[in-house]
């Protein structure tokens, strides 16, 4: 099968235009284009959005530069006249929304002068810095400036998808073939004999129609509400004096936001203030240099991502009249890209279509041929009956049936389905799922590099233990805190607070009954704690003294700086960070008397091993720096060197519950499970250790090192590694691209900051942290950890291995019911000249196959055994040799049965009398159907004998099931006219249930057998054996 399957191989990411297109080409026999190419991406509506999006960004260029050409001739331009309406003067606002959105738009700094810069801006909006936008004006406010909200196509009511669903070519035939045989039978046979077969192809199309839209539109239902869920980003904003989260689409214009590195710009704004604010506008001009954002160029746009730094604006144009709002609009209209599993069963579709649509024409050329033969023989070629047009028209309806039943249409639709019903699961599970591959990828990872902080540990920090004037101190409650300040003079804990409260990006803030909140990161949250409860006021401490010069803490500096002018004209820088980075920047420490002395090559080393002392304690270690500047308040470069230690401060991060279960559950998977943090490497193998990720053997190396290696020397090791410590965002990269390319791994990556996006892009699955991570960190992952935890991590693993297999269940269990109705209808066809098997029973069974069989093995939840396999190949084959034995194995009974029944079923049973043929042909038909419905249950295992462990966690499965089983004693016992069917007595009931339990045992017996098994590779490259499967895991 893998053979002809070459056009349908498609890469898990990074998918070019030329691999789309050809699989696309490839697809031929199919019933209901509308319908099978629903969920894929459609290239021609992509190709317009490029088009557009290129010409928005054209268009942004363009105004960019003639702004800036018309700079140099502001001063001979007078001062702009913007006219307010009267309803906008009303409700208190001095600008319409339109003029502000132009200049912002159009970077027209200008008119932006001439209106007064922010001063101006914020008096025509009505709205204080400090203050921010007051509760009570938020509907005025919208109603004014509108919504921050963008166009979206509508969503497809229930009746669309009937319409979609009545679009199958086949089912179109069909119903013109019910409404000849009516027109034929009704002056031939009168009513209402004359409209029986007629009416019952239509009612079974009707039921075939209904079931399918239901389907789909469940699916559409779950896919608008992980939609929604993708879209909620919350920003920082003032508001009645306040700093709060809410969302973006709750913003208003006058908001007054936070911005910080990684963050997306939520609307166009005025810069206010901040430091080191670079913008990264690619998404909108398309070009790749980031921007300074200052008071000389203070506009910011919607869309924009922070590269760097921090500050804020003011939001001036929200929703559509953004040009984020307009290029939105556009990128909804191509569609995602579709998965990998779901073209290669196209293809498969594909492949069984062909030898489908042979068959029909087979049995249709052979019923025909037979007839002719027949009537010649009877010497009644000549005269041709209105029965005689009913009979070939009948022959016509069975061979379209056998192409509905042959064209498994439902192989890549059942892909959607259970990709709908897992991304909902894992919703509920605290994982947002962007990108529909990533749930099958998933299923085949082999190595997952994890962060620490707030993914194996809690993020739920405090400061455990401080070493200050050369004394450690343990931090535990107020005592503590009472003996830190008998310890150290006054004079050491006023600028051990000062370096807290100044060189911080977080904030306190106080609520309505006064209580403190700490707004900002865990670990800065941790130490403003700390120094609040060793008697620091935050508001006093920030008053006191003037922010110069601020440079943000990121993941490639590993520190944070701060440059304050101090009340009595002096200038002082602050420097906080990664202990061995800050440590090298010192030259002077404070020592036991509180007095500052030189810091000798001895005396640092001792440092070090008091930091490797608390590391070694599962500590995060931090250095707490100071130096005094001989400048006055000009002064902007901010000193690398000469800085005093005043502390090392060990903040306590626990190891959160579950994971080290999580991390051993991943080893017996075979996924190796290895850390990667920026983390002191005694702090990283202390938490390694306990979570059970460095084992004996494993190797923990630092980013510097691992760095400097060779690419032989890295080939050598990386299959050891298990943490890496003090790395850079590049080292993680390094180490995903090596993984993959070197070793053909399928590697899962976490990250959180901006600076992670190359790692997560590159990695087969990205998965970004929801709460601690960036937003262009969420942009790039595949995956959002909702709770930043790591056994959620595993739950993806899990769900994504049961795709994969829950698809392969549906796949064996469908391609039987093919191989079987394909071989009975045509070899009764060829031998007796009647198919035994009526148009409205194969569209039943096609229903059962299609829809109903999707409906109940693709959507089974995950169990514990899934873990218990090693991960799936890049390149293995889709139908394994298992699947094959399982299929001929039961199709051969089944056709064994079918055989008997059809050829000598009379006198096998004592049939006699004027219905015997109608009673044998109705027992074939239900024993054909229980079958079904019994294998379908054999198919939940495709190689363990135990086929009912964790049926009762599935109540879908088990209401298809029952449902299936009632609708067949109805269909039988009371619509008999309209399916060719007669009642049957209990003991023919009963054989027919017999003829589909037998399955049960022989599917038992077919799992014994011994098939080829795919002996390379089955040792992980870490060392350690696969773990078994098959039959030895029954």
């Amino acid at each position: 099968m893998e053979g002809f399957l070459k056009d349908f191989e498609l890469e898990d990411k990074d998918r070019s235009i030329e691999a789309l297109s050809r699989w696309r080409s490839a697809v031929s026999l199919v019933k209901n284009p509308r319908r099978r190419f629903r969920n894929v991406a459609d290239l021609v509506k992509r190709a317009r959005q490029e088009e557009k999006q290129k010409k928005i960004q054209g268009k942004f260029r363009a105004v960019i530069n003639v702004q800036r050409a018309a700079l140099h001739f502001t001063d001979a331009i007078g001062t702009p006249e913007f006219k307010v309406s009267e309803k906008t003067r009303e409700a208190g606002f001095g600008i319409e929304p339109d003029d502000i959105a132009s200049i912002v738009r159009s970077h027209d700094y200008k008119n932006y002068t001439k209106i007064g810069e922010v001063q101006g801006i914020t008096s025509k909006l009505s709205v204080s810095v400090d203050e921010g936008v007051s509760q009570d004006k938020i509907h005025s406010r919208q109603e004014i400036y509108g919504l921050n909200r963008y166009t979206e196509k509508p969503s497809k009511s229930f009746l669309m998808f009937v319409w979609d669903a009545l679009h199958d070519l086949t089912l179109i035939i069909l119903m013109i073939c019910a409404l000849v045989s009516i027109g034929i039978g009704l002056p031939t046979e009168g009513w209402p004999k004359g409209v029986y077969d007629g009416v019952g192809i239509l009612l079974s199309i009707l039921l075939v129609v209904t079931v399918t839209a239901i389907s789909d539109y469940q699916q559409s239902l779950q896919f608008i509400d992980l939609d929604k869920e993708k879209k909620k980003i919350s920003v920082q904003v003032t508001r009645d004096g306040k700093r709060q989260k809410v969302s973006i689409y709750d913003l208003v214009v006058g908001d007054i936001v936070h911005l910080s590195t990684g963050d997306q710009v939520p609307a166009d704004g005025i810069f206010i203030s901040g430091y080191s604010l670079l913008i990264d506008e690619s998404s909108l001009s398309g070009e790749s240099e980031p921007v300074n954002i200052d008071g000389r160029r203070p506009f910011l746009l919607s869309g924009t991502k922070v590269q760097d730094g921090q500050g804020k604006m003011i939001v001036t144009t929200v929703g559509m009249r953004t040009e984020w709002g307009k290029l939105m609009e556009t990128l909804s209209e191509g569609g995602e890209d579709e998965t990998p599993l779901q073209v290669k069963l196209n293809g498969v579709a594909t492949v069984i279509g062909k030898i489908g649509l042979t068959f029909a024409v087979l049995t249709f050329v052979v019923l025909t041929v037979r007839f002719v033969i027949e009537k010649a023989v009877d010497g009644d070629f000549s005269n041709w009956s209105s029965e005689d047009a009913l009979k070939l028209l009948d022959y016509f309806a069975i061979a379209v049936t056998i192409i509905v039943v042959a064209i498994p249409e439902g192989l890549p639709l059942a892909v959607t389905l259970s990709l709908a019903f897992a991304m909902k699961k894992l919703m509920n599970d605290r994982a947002l799922v962007r990108h529909l591959s990533a749930c099958e990828t998933m299923g085949s990872a082999s190595c997952i590099c994890t962060d620490k902080t707030g993914t194996l540990t809690t993020n739920h920090m405090v400061v455990d233990k401080i070493w200050i004037c050369e004394k450690t101190m343990e931090m535990k409650g107020d005592e503590s805190t009472d003996k830190l300040k008998t310890e150290i003079s006054e004079e050491v804990l006023s600028i051990l607070l000062q370096a807290i409260f100044q060189n911080t990006s977080s904030e306190v803030v106080k609520d309505k009954e006064g209580k403190q909140t700490i707004l900002g990161t865990p670990t800065e949250s941790a130490i403003l704690e700390f120094g609040l409860v060793s008697g620091g006021d935050f508001g006093a401490q920030r008053r006191s003294c003037k922010i110069l010069k601020v440079e943000p803490f990121n993941s490639d500096r590993k520190k944070m700086s701060v440059i304050v002018g101090l009340p009595d004209g002096g200038v002082r820088a602050f420097c906080k960070g990664a202990s061995e980075i800050v440590l090298k920047m010192c030259d002077k420490i404070i020592d036991s008397n509180g007095t500052t002395v030189d810091l000798p090559e001895e005396q640092a080393k001792n440092v070090t091993d008091i930091i490797n002392g608390f590391a070694s304690e599962a500590l995060r270690t931090l250095c707490l720096a100071v130096k005094d500047i001989d400048e006055t308040h000009g002064e902007t470069v901010i000193p690398e060197t000469g800085y005093t230690l005043i502390a090392i401060v060990g903040i306590k991060d626990p190891v959160r519950p579950g994971v080290k279960e999580a991390v051993q559950s991943c080893l017996a998977a075979g996924i190796t499970v290895r850390m990667v943090t920026g983390d002191n490497i005694h702090t990283a193998k202390a938490i390694a250790k306990e979570c059970g990720i460095l084992t004996e053997g494993g190797v923990a190396i630092e980013g510097p090192a691992f760095r400097n290696l060779s690419p032989e020397e890295m080939k050598d090791i990386i299959p050891r590694i298990q943490v890496m410590a003090r790395s850079l965002p590049l080292d993680k990269h390094t180490l995903v691209t090596r993984l993959r390319n070197m070793f053909g791994e399928v590697v899962a990556v976490t990250g959180d900051g901006t600076n992670d996006a190359p790692a997560l892009h590159e990695s087969d699955i990205g998965l970004a942290m929801g709460i601690a991570g960036t937003e262009v960190a969420k942009e790039n992952a595949d995956v959002i950890i909702m709770d930043d935890n790591f056994t959620t991590i595993v739950k993806v693993a899990k769900w994504g291995r049961a795709i994969y297999i829950n698809i392969q269940k549906f796949v064996q269990f469908q391609l039987t019911v093919n191989v079987v109705a394909l071989i009975t209808n045509f070899v009764s066809a060829c031998i007796t000249g009647a198919a035994p098997l009526t148009a409205v029973q194969l569209l039943w069974v096609n229903l059962i196959m299609d829809t109903l069989g999707a409906l109940a093995l693709a959507t089974e939840p995950p169990n514990d055994g899934l873990m218990e396999r090693k991960p799936v190949g890049r390149k293995a084959s889709f139908i394994t040799k298992p699947m094959w034995r399982n299929i001929f194995g039961q199709s051969l009974y089944q056709l064994i049965v079918l055989a008997v029944l059809n050829f000598d079923g009379k006198r096998l049973l004592g049939l006699s009398g004027s219905d015997a043929t109608a009673v044998l042909n109705t027992l074939i038909f239900n024993s054909f159907v229980f079958c079904q419905v019994f294998n379908e249950i054999n198919s939940r295992e495709i190689e363990k004998i135990n086929i009912f462990k964790g049926i009762f966690d599935s109540w879908i499965f088990l209401s298809v099931i029952l449902s299936t089983a009632v609708f067949q004693v109805i269909i039988v016992e009371f619509l008999g006219t309209f399916a060719s069917t007669v009642p049957l007595t209990w003991q023919f009931w009963l054989l027919s249930v017999l003829f589909g339990a037998l399955s049960m045992p022989i599917a038992a017996i077919l799992k014994c057998i011994p098939v080829e098994r795919d002996t390379t590779n089955t040792k992980h490259h870490d060392g350690y054996e696969a773990l078994p499967s098959g039959p030895d895991l029954a």
